[in-house]
This record gives C-alpha cells, sequence and structure tokens, in this order.
C-alpha cells in the first residue's frame, strides 16, 4: 500500500547520479560508498529505459521488467543504532506506514480503524463503489475480507466480517514466528505467508507483499546477553510479486524494515539486513515524470530509529508513540496519482483500486 499523493514540487535539475565505488584498502574489495537509496534509483532509471510497454488492469500502463537483482538494506550501522531505510529522494509518508503495519499485526482488516487516524491508503479499496464492481457488495463499506492482518493472524481461517472473533482460530504465523526465533534460530522454516490461494477471492486487494523469510546468524563477534548467551543477528528476505516503484516500494521497505526492528526487539536480535526480491518491478506511465525528477536527486542519510519498549516484550499493543524517527530530512515531496479502475472483470482478474498491484 502506498499514499495516494504527497507534496508536489516542481521539476528539478542536477547531475546525472551514478553509482560512486572505491577501493576498500582493507581487502581489496571494489565496495559501494554511497547511499544504498542508489539501488532503489537505478533500478527505476532501468525501468524508465528498458522496461517492456505492458498493459494493466487500470488501464493505466507500465513499463515493467521481470526479476530484477535484490536490493539489501542495513538496518544498524557499526555503533548498534538502528537505521531506518525511509527513502530520502522524496518525503515516504511514515506515520501510515507505522500506523498500517501496526493495523496488520493486530489481525485488523478494517479501513475504518485506518481511516480513524487519519490515514486513507486503504480507502479506495473499501469503498462501496469498489466492493460492488468485485463482486463483494455483501461486504459493508471498510470490510477488506481476509487481507495481510487476516492472514498473518489467522491463516486458515473462515472469514466472516470484520468484526468477528477470531481468538484461538486459524494459524497465527506471527507468533510461531517470534517463537521459532527464540527458541529455534536455526530453522529453515521461519516463514510469514500472506498469499493464501483460498482466500483470494474474498479479498479487496490480494497481497503485493506476499512472504518473508527470517534468518538468524551468530557471527563470532556476537554481543552477549546478560544471561551469557550470544545475541543473534536478525535477518529478513521479503518477496514482492507486484512492485509499483513510485508509490508501493518505498512504503514496503520501510514497513519490513520496521516489522524487523520489531520482531529483533521482541526477540532479543540484532537487527540485519532485509533483502527485498521483487517480481514484476514496474513504473506507471503517468508516473514516469516525476520519477524521471526523483532518480536526478542525490540521496541524504537514511534516518535512525529509536524504540521505546524494552527487549522481550510482546509483538502485540504498540503504539504509534512508541517510535521516533531521528535525522529525517529528505527532498521534498513528489505527486503521484493511484492508478484506478471500476471496470467489471471479477470473471478474468481480481482488479483493485491501489496502484501498487496489479
Amino acid at each position: 500500500m502506498a499514499p495516494a499523493a504527497v507534496e508536489e514540487i516542481g521539476p528539478a535539475s542536477g547531475p546525472d547520479v551514478q553509482l560512486k565505488v572505491e577501493a576498500n584498502p582493507s581487502n581489496g574489495h571494489i565496495i559501494p560508498n554511497s547511499s544504498e537509496e542508489y539501488q532503489y534509483l537505478h533500478l527505476i532509471r532501468d525501468i524508465i529505459r528498458n522496461g517492456e510497454h505492458r498493459p494493466d488492469r487500470t488501464g493505466t500502463g507500465t513499463l515493467a521488467i521481470p526479476f530484477p537483482p535484490q536490493h539489501k538494506y542495513s538496518l544498524s550501522n557499526s555503533s548498534g543504532g538502528l537505521i531506518l531505510p525511509l527513502l530520502t529522494t522524496k518525503r515516504v509518508f511514515f506515520r501510515a506506514v507505522l500506523a498500517e503495519l501496526l493495523w496488520f499485526i493486530s489481525g485488523n482488516t478494517n479501513a475504518k480503524s485506518l481511516q480513524d487516524q487519519n490515514v486513507k491508503i486503504w480507502d479506495g479499496n473499501a469503498s462501496r463503489t469498489y466492493l460492488d464492481s468485485i463482486g463483494l457488495g455483501h461486504r459493508e463499506v471498510g470490510d477488506l475480507g481476509p487481507v495481510y492482518g487476516f492472514q498473518w493472524r489467522h491463516f486458515g481461517a473462515e472469514y466472516e466480517t470484520c468484526h468477528s472473533d477470531y481468538a484461538g482460530k486459524g494459524v497465527d504465523q506471527l507468533a510461531e514466528v517470534i517463537h521459532k526465533l527464540k527458541h529455534s534460530p536455526y530453522d529453515r522454516r521461519i516463514i510469514l505467508s500472506a498469499w493464501n490461494p483460498a482466500d483470494l477471492k474474498k479479498m479487496a486487494l490480494p497481497p503485493c507483499h506476499m512472504f518473508a523469510q527470517f534468518y538468524v546468524s551468530f557471527p563470532p563477534t556476537a554481543p552477549l546477553r546478560s544471561d551469557g548467551s550470544k545475541r543473534g543477528t536478525l535477518h529478513t528476505l521479503l518477496y514482492q510479486r507486484s512492485c509499483d516503484m513510485g508509490l508501493g516500494v518505498p512504503f514496503n521497505i520501510a514497513s519490513y524494515a520496521l516489522l524487523t526492528h520489531m520482531l529483533a526487539r521482541v526477540c532479543d536480535l540484532v537487527p540485519g539486513i532485509l533483502t527485498h526480491t521483487m517480481g514484476d518491478a514496474h513504473v506507471y506511465l503517468d508516473h514516469r515524470e516525476a520519477l524521471e525528477v526523483q532518480i536526478e536527486r542525490v540521496p541524504k542519510d537514511f534516518p535512525t530509529l529509536e524504540i521505546e519498549k524494552e527487549a522481550g516484550c510482546s509483538i502485540d499493543g504498540w503504539r504509534v508513540e512508541d517510535f521516533k524517527v531521528v535525522g529525517y530530512e529528505p527532498h521534498k515531496g513528489i505527486a503521484m496519482k493511484m492508478s484506478h479502475t471500476f471496470r467489471k472483470v471479477r470473471s478474468q482478474e481480481h482488479p483493485a483500486s491501489n496502484s501498487s498491484d496489479t
């Protein structure tokens, strides 16, 4: 998901930004000396220059490339501080990223809960017109069906409404992830999946960021806990099938970085690397002009993150006030529209009004 629009600015001029490298004197390898944000900018540049023109269910059209190289984002610095990869070449609506993530974690599927926080990123998919257009006319306005939060906390349960009590029903995947991170950190099955084929037609929006795997490493230099055990490092791999580079991807990077930070705090681990694997990486044609401006900007340092919760806390009950972003000084925002459609194509596809999904 992504915000509908952010502050608009005029075109900016600047040098053609290229990834700079330098020799690392300690090992002779070539390493980047610039922001990890260049991964994102260079992928957009590649899509604009070399992408395939493809139709999409919104009728907007895209430029796209399949399965680009993975992107990696560091979540801790050398002094142990927490890094939040919040893109700086345009302002990212962080409050909405955080509110949506906490909404997922709570298992909530009612868009009105976000509306009450003045976060409207799901409004298009929760409207009467939209729900009717995809054959979900029996749903009340705001009821999105068994989307992310339901799958994370009640996978396999029978969905009724957004008001139903699902306590003890289905598989609480998030609780199982936490249990394994704490008690069997070498497990290769520490998985969180939002993709449930049995529920796709019940969802207002099928999941774009659909799968995460978690990995705990124990390097020789791992710090020790108070009980003398090693504090492992938590790494996350995100697979995203549909990647709207203009609006969706900046949101998703920040969201899964935050989730990793939260799980690390709950399990007393060190946040490591977020690896982002993409399927269909695309630029909507009506975003191209705005993104041409963005890719000419020089990234700034990612902000740091402060978390009020103590190590070993629960994953439930977190509040927006438990987080503080420090040093976020992005370039001005760039307006981009979401692509919408209410065409009755339910028999062939499962449309959605958010441009971050096709």
